[in-house]
């Protein structure tokens, strides 16, 4: 019986998987080197969060690819190129459910915290009515 390396190494000869390779942007444009200072080249082979793309992405041979990631790199060190970029996107949580006690406690405390507020103002009012004002004069 085969082992499981062989089979798998027979069965990829027998149907190759037919795809059309990726072109570099760097046979497209014929460019024979690639300098750190082309920032517009280099960004192309650099996602949206500034990350490196790999080979089978960006369509480079293992040469192309060792350029690309160099040049990348000392750009970054000359500060031509960001290291990371930051994506601010909010993402809204929907309110969670079946949890009904956090939302019985949320409203309790809400209702603790305005009947609280409503006893300062109606001891506010009532001291300043019962208690006689430092402005008025003592009757004699």
């Amino acid at each position: 019986m085969a082992s499981k390396k062989n089979r798998a190494r027979a069965s990829k000869e027998t149907s190759p998987r037919k795809y059309k390779k990726k072109t570099s942007a760097l046979i497209t444009e014929k460019v024979e080197y690639v300098d750190y200072k082309n920032v517009d080249l280099l960004s192309r082979f650099m996602s949206d969060r500034a990350k490196i793309r790999n080979r089978r992405v960006s369509g480079n041979d293992v040469q192309q690819q060792r350029e690309v990631a160099s040049a990348i790199k000392i750009a970054r060190e000359m500060a031509l190129l960001p290291y990371a970029k930051r994506v601010s996107t909010q993402r809204t949580r929907p309110p969670r459910e079946g949890r009904p006690g956090r939302d019985r406690d949320a409203e309790a405390r809400a209702e603790a915290a305005g009947a609280v507020g409503d006893e300062l103002e109606d001891t506010a009012a009532t001291e300043g009515a019962e208690a006689p004002g430092v402005d008025e004069p003592a009757e004699a």
